[in-house]
This record gives C-alpha cells, sequence and structure tokens, in this order.
C-alpha cells in the first residue's frame, strides 16, 4: 500500500488543488487555506501576485462561513505563508 508523501512547510502538510493550498494538518483544530486571486507571468514562470489567507476550523462538518475565524489578503505567497504560519502557531498553541 502506498503511503501519502505531502510536500511540508515548517512541519506541517502543503496541499494544492488548482489555486488553492491547504496549509495544516486536518486532525488537529485548525488549518490555512490560501487561494491564489490573481498572478503575472515573469518570463516562463507564474508569480501570484495577489493571495487570500483564511484561518479555517478543520471542522469540514460546518458551513464555510461558520469555519473561518480569520482572513487577509497578501501581496505574495511568501507573505501569505508567513502570516498563515504564525496565525496557525498561535491557533495551536
Amino acid at each position: 500500500m502506498a503511503e501519502n508523501k505531502f510536500l511540508t512547510f515548517k512541519g506541517k502538510p502543503l496541499v494544492r488543488k488548482g489555486n488553492e493550498i491547504y496549509y495544516g494538518d486536518m486532525s488537529e483544530k485548525f488549518v490555512v487555506r490560501f487561494e491564489i486571486l490573481s498572478s503575472n507571468k515573469d518570463g516562463k514562470l507564474e508569480i501570484a501576485d495577489k493571495v487570500s489567507v483564511q484561518l479555517l476550523k478543520s471542522d469540514t462538518d460546518a458551513p464555510i462561513k461558520n469555519r473561518i475565524t480569520k482572513e487577509s489578503q497578501k501581496a505574495t505567497l511568501f507573505e501569505a505563508l508567513d502570516l498563515g504560519f504564525t496565525w496557525l502557531e498561535r491557533a495551536l498553541a
């Protein structure tokens, strides 16, 4: 049986589906959702230039509106990851 291997950032899973990236372990109380709202081309690379960040309760039975505890927008994926990491660490502490 094949074991699922995810890319990790600072020890937590980082999973992408289309323009959405989820950070954190769904077995914990919170995860972070990043949505790439817009990007531009730099040569052959697509660079995100507007990213939505949301701290979510990981309870998938609740409606998404009730799961969002914090949200913001950042200009780069790096800034978004930095903010999401901070929010998640504080929420899980």
